[in-house]
């Protein structure tokens, strides 16, 4: 008698970072990437709501975990301490949903450069932390794993920071951190018998937001070094591909779209000079520095809180009052025009989007801008607008998923968002639905 091993369907899934709809639909109709054309002839292939705001860390952390950001606690890359006008950067640690790789305890997942993922913590498998990991002690568990990274010269990011002095420098690096974050997948692919596979190429967003003017313009300078970029990504989505087994699930998404910026938007700016927002320096940059007359504040992207008391130190808004207050920023907001153009296509309630027990530390509103403008909270901005070395920004409607499975025809929603992930992700491993349900 021959006994066969009962196997857990393995799933593979590959995140490349800030890539529209518009485009993977773009490169894999041209023959820049044949893979990804290959994967969306034998899969679904559906434009993607991206999260509110839609910034990385709380699209992955929404798509990891299957819950809005008021079940999850990420809002933005950003926060104040509570009570606090004290800056902080939350992280993994201040994920309060548990990510997917939680749900099945015997599953052994393998989780590479998913933002927001630092400080790496224990889990069955592999986990290297992404943006905004610190440094590569605390980004990789098991920690015997971190040698190996070392001798493969592995980068947690790229240096963005060299595309201010020279875009050459910037692409070079880009290609290396690629280079490297390939050869990481391999050796763990190779080594580690996994159930899950996760890989997210962060390059593709960093790429978009220096030179998303190369990817629309075929006559510039830095057009052909764009596709070939995105080239290498679909080689090594081909590659993936190969590696995989015939009865393999195989998920490939995006977290946000992107566009062209035209301008960027400063709401401090906006709130300063129409008297919401009171600086004890006028030219500070500090929150702490926020005033006991201010009414309103905004952390980046462009969420927007009341200043009530009870809530922040110096708080001068009355519960009674907020709603007023609310009202006055959403006449002001809907009224801005930048030379002819309206600059906000929708506000948000925080009634509107957050659902969940950390609801109270929810932005009171949330703007989304259109096309073309970038919207940032520019505490420090004298200007209400301007331009800066970024030619993308991220989009919230225009993120893709792409899903490539044998044995269920209905596991794709029509109309899929980021909270849709890890419903799919359960569904593909175990035939059941995730906690989120």
């Amino acid at each position: 008698m021959i006994f066969i091993k009962n196997r857990k369907r393995r799933l593979v899934i590959i995140g490349v970072d800030g890539v529209p709809y518009r485009l993977i639909r773009d490169l894999s109709q041209t023959g820049i990437m044949p893979h990804t054309a290959s994967l969306i002839k034998q899969g679904i292939l559906r434009q993607m709501a991206s999260s509110i705001p839609e910034v990385s860390s709380v699209a992955w952390s929404s798509i990891i975990t299957g819950k809005n950001p008021a079940e999850h606690g990420i809002f933005g890359f950003t926060d104040l301490a509570p009570a606090t006008y004290r800056l902080s950067f939350p992280n993994f640690s201040d994920l309060k949903a548990p990510p997917f790789w939680y749900h099945d305890p015997k599953r052994r997942s393998v989780i590479i450069n998913v933002p927001s993922t630092y400080p790496a913590e224990s889990l069955n498998g592999v986990l290297i932390s992404g943006f905004v990991a610190l440094d590569i002690e605390r980004a990789t568990y098991p920690k015997t794993l971190i040698p190996r990274l070392m001798d493969m010269d592995y980068r947690i990011d790229v240096d963005s920071q060299k595309a201010h002095s020279s875009l050459d420098l910037f692409l070079k690096h880009l290609d290396q951190t690629l280079k490297a974050r390939i050869k990481a997948y391999r050796y763990l692919w190779e080594n580690i018998d996994w159930d899950t596979f996760m890989v997210v190429f962060t390059e593709t967003d960093r790429l978009s937001h220096f030179l998303w003017d190369a990817y629309e313009d075929p006559s510039h300078k830095y057009h052909q070094a764009f596709l070939r970029h995105f080239s290498q990504i679909d080689e090594a989505i081909g590659e993936i591909k190969s590696r995989t087994n015939e009865d393999d699930s195989i998920i490939l998404l995006s977290d946000h779209g992107f566009e062209r910026t035209e301008k960027n938007v400063y709401i401090s700016s906006y709130l300063k000079n129409e008297g919401f927002l009171k600086l004890k320096k006028p030219s500070s940059g500090n929150y702490s520095d926020i005033d006991h007359h201010t009414r309103a504040f905004a952390l980046d992207p462009a969420r927007i809180y009341i200043h009530l008391k009870g809530k922040y130190p110096r708080g001068s808004v009355e519960k009674e009052d907020r709603d007023k207050v609310i009202c006055d920023l959403e006449a002001l907001f809907s009224s801005i025009e930048i030379q002819g153009k309206k600059v906000i296509k929708r506000i948000y309630r925080k009634e509107e989007i957050f659902f969940g027990p950390l609801s109270p530390y929810a932005p009171d509103l949330v703007l989304l801008p259109h096309q073309g403008f970038d919207l940032k909270a520019g505490l420090k901005a004298k200007e209400p607008y301007g331009k800066d070395i970024f030619t993308g920004k991220h989009t919230q409607h225009d993120a893709f998923l792409l899903v490539s499975d044998h044995s269920d025809d209905d596991i794709m929603p029509n109309n899929p968002s980021v909270f849709d992930i890890a419903h799919i992700i359960g569904r593909l491993c175990n035939g059941n639905t995730t906690p989120n349900d």
